[in-house]
């Protein structure tokens, strides 16, 4: 997540950043990272995302580059299309190549809702000051664990009916300044595509104690969002709260989700289970696949996919700005 400083109780310092192509064939996969037949799953892939071979997955490296194979890959298995002429939405980052990936499934109705976006920076850091001998900044929960997320919610929606297209896009440079998320946003304007919801997806691999709520809305008073998602919901407890340090921090401004809230004025949020005091690994060499509490994690995903597919298959507008 982009970074701020924060000042916590122990005096400790974290940061928190947190034209369409027709529905066609399934595509031949291929370009695998180990040049074999692809073979999906949640686990492996939060475990590939986070691994040493990819050095943190900073932008422009040749880690994030297998990052991105790996996403399109995931995409062409769930027969979901690129959204542009290809997965990759380019931009330059100071001489550097940045790209975002992004898919969509198309709804087969003739429909003039507006598109959903669901969202998370599959970029990290790379590289830091080593800890006993140890450089690699892995970004498991950040942000490996929104990326598998976002995949998830690809692979569950991609057989649905919906009634709205959904655009699945994984952002880079986030860690940069929020920079393949202002161009994808200032993109979609020029091509007028505005969205209905951005859905963003920042750290969920350490679940919060003590809650009456699975994971927080950030921007929560901004929209409705909330309360329209916990209405689908029907587990015990809320599914979307509030959390009070991520209004106090400005976390809402911090995420991919904000360049959209920008140059679109729509609901657009970021969600997200890191609350200051439940991960002590944020930009950390230890922020590996082995801290993160994988079960817990993927029983949220599970949890989430319900709501987001009627959050999608609203026909009314019923996610509303405050």
């Amino acid at each position: 997540m982009k970074k701020i400083i924060l000042t916590l109780c122990i005096g400790s310092l974290l940061a928190f950043s947190c034209k369409n192509s027709p529905q066609g064939e399934k595509k031949e996969i291929s370009n695998t990272p180990e040049n074999t037949q692809f073979d999906y799953s949640a686990t492996s892939a939060l475990k590939y995302l986070s691994s040493d071979e990819l050095s943190g997955r900073d932008t422009g490296s040749e880690g994030i580059e297998k990052a991105a194979v790996y996403i399109e890959n995931a995409f062409k298995d769930f027969n979901i299309n690129p959204y542009f002429e290809t997965y990759r939405d380019s931009f330059d980052l100071k001489g550097v190549d940045g790209y975002n990936v992004v898919g969509v499934v198309k709804s087969k109705e003739q429909s003039d809702l507006k598109p959903l976006i669901i969202g998370a920076h599959f970029d990290h850091i790379g590289h830091i000051e080593a800890i006993d001998q140890d450089s690699i900044a892995n970004g498991a929960n950040d942000n490996a664990s929104g990326t598998v997320a976002v995949l998830e919610l690809a692979q569950f929606l991609a057989d649905k009916q919906l009634k709205r297209d959904v655009i699945f896009a994984l952002f880079s440079a986030e860690e940069k300044g929020l920079v393949g998320s202002k161009h994808l946003a200032n993109k979609m304007k020029d091509m007028d595509v505005e969205p209905y919801v951005v859905f963003n997806i920042e750290m969920l691999g350490v679940q919060m104690e003590g809650k009456d709520y699975r994971a927080y809305v950030t921007g929560y008073e901004i929209s409705n969002l909330a309360e329209v998602f916990n209405a689908f919901y029907d587990g015990e407890e809320q599914f979307l709260g509030f959390l009070p340090e991520a209004a106090q921090y400005g976390l809402f401004k911090r995420s991919d989700n904000y360049p959209f809230f920008e140059v679109f004025g729509v609901p657009s949020h970021t969600i997200c289970t890191f609350d200051f005091t439940n991960y002590e690994y944020y930009h950390h060499v230890n922020d590996e696949f082995g801290e993160l509490d994988v079960e817990a994690y993927l029983k949220l995903i599970d949890d989430l996919k319900p709501g987001v597919l009627q959050l999608i298959n609203s026909t009314e507008t019923t996610v509303n700005l405050n």
